[in-house]
């Protein structure tokens, strides 16, 4: 494999990056946030779920402390008649444990079923907690009772400072740093989502859609994408929509291929990388790069306008179905993956938004998870979620017979699953991919002559 002209297509993706610079320079932000994010987003982030663990932590832990307390002497149920029906404020531990359901009770509240972004709440928890165990401390004999005397309120008031700690340095600033990153990049995604101007598709396969130009993702764009098919329905608009969102998401990470994390090589000579970004709201998105000897134009044709047919050759897929098509561009797909792992992870089926487009240096497709009424979860698969990917096809400038192929994977394959597992599952699965993907070139290459 020539050198010189893998480095020229390596360079291209700084040529991408420069159609995006006035976006990244506009958004100002870090570099974590620089990719959009303009899914859906979560309920409760996972650092507000973390948070709220460590809050019913400290009430099984205090519990669980307390129950030890009264197993020391005597039998617990006298202990408990003691402590609680014969209630001292001296010598009982109860109180310890009802401060314990009075946090739970009332961060739980706060920060899980209303999802408060102040602190008010945990400060007041925090308040009350300290001084009651300062004020026990002082009036009390637990000291002289045995040593959970001094096990249960010192552990009662460091937890309770560390709930405090975590939320105001790591909850609350976390989730404002987010939701900037995210009201930004609704913002540019809208202002540089490209507008087509697609032709008729035929009753069979799915046409090569005409070059795409840039412009806006207003609602006038929907209703006026173009003079053949097009998006009528609420319901079509919403997937048009979401196609256009995991194109913007696309695009960005490929702009910014120096944050892309290299994660491990191929074992054979062709030299397939695959990377990782962390993207907010989406996680962890794996990136395969690979040199292709042969035209962007044939890539283009088996991976991207025929995800039907790709069945025939990938062994990494068991079925696709096409099961609408939105309008020019605009596709849903049903696709069941095979199992990986040597059959640890089972079969997988996904409902994708699929959009396509035709430019000038590249070929797209990007997608993300839908729902569509033709294909609900069925008991026989595990249903699948795949965050903003798709393929992506560079031309090379000097060398028309020579092409850049780029899979970016964003994936939950659900499930109880070890997450290192499941990462070394995709890196495996997208080699495999690319070794199918060789093979069914050679194939078709070979045919022609």
């Amino acid at each position: 494999m020539p050198g010189g002209e893998y480095g020229e297509l390596g360079g291209s993706l700084p040529a991408i990056a420069s159609l995006n610079a006035s976006y990244s320079t506009t958004l100002s932000l870090p570099s974590p946030y620089l990719l959009v994010p303009p899914g859906e987003r979560k309920v409760i982030s996972d650092v507000r779920r973390t948070f709220c663990l460590f809050v019913t932590f400290d009430l099984l832990f205090i519990s669980l402390l307390w129950i030890i307390e009264l197993n020391i002497s005597n039998t617990i149920w006298e202990n408990l008649e003691n402590e609680v029906i014969r209630y001292n404020f001296k010598s009982s531990f109860f109180d310890i444990f009802l401060l314990a359901v009075f946090r739970f009770l009332c961060l739980q509240v706060g920060y899980a079923a209303l999802r408060l972004r102040h602190w008010w709440v945990i400060a007041i928890t925090t308040l009350v907690t300290s001084a009651f165990l300062v004020v026990k401390v002082i009036l009390s004999n637990l000291l002289s009772q045995n040593a959970f005397g001094y096990v249960l309120p010192i552990t009662s008031f460091v937890v309770a400072w560390l709930e405090t700690w975590f939320l105001d340095f790591k909850v609350l600033t976390q989730e404002a740093d987010d939701e900037r990153a995210y009201l930004a990049a609704v913002n540019a995604a809208c202002e540089r989502a490209p507008m087509i101007y697609p032709r008729a598709v035929s009753d069979g396969q799915f046409y090569s859609p005409p070059e795409s130009l840039a412009g806006s993702c207003s609602e006038e764009d929907l209703d006026e994408e173009g003079l053949g098919r097009r998006a009528v329905t609420a319901q079509e608009k919403e997937y048009v929509r979401q196609g256009r969102e995991a194109m913007a998401v696309v695009e960005q990470i490929l702009a910014q291929e120096e944050n892309w994390k290299f994660e491990k090589n191929n074992v054979s000579e062709m030299g397939d990388s695959v990377y990782t970004l962390e993207i907010p709201f989406h996680g962890k998105t794996f990136i395969l790069k690979a040199f292709m000897q042969c035209p962007a134009e044939l890539v283009y044709q088996e991976v991207i306008l025929q995800p039907e047919k790709m069945v025939q050759w990938n062994k990494t897929v068991s079925a696709c179905q096409i099961l609408q098509r939105v309008d020019d561009n605009t596709l849903i797909s049903y696709d069941v993956s095979s199992g990986a792992a040597g059959g640890v992870v089972s079969a997988r089926d996904f409902v994708n938004v699929r959009r396509v487009e035709r430019k000038r240096d590249r070929y797209l497709s990007a997608g993300m998870a839908t729902d569509h009424d033709a294909k609900p979860p069925h008991s026989r698969f595990v249903r699948g979620e795949n965050g903003p990917g798709g393929f992506v096809v560079l031309k090379s400038s000097t060398n028309p017979s020579v092409c850049t192929f780029i899979w970016v994977l964003n994936t939950d394959l659900k499930g109880r699953l070890p997450r290192y597992l499941i990462h070394q599952s995709l890196a495996a699965t997208m080699f495999e991919f690319m070794t199918h993907l060789r093979q069914r070139i050679a194939e078709l290459r070979s045919t022609r002559r």
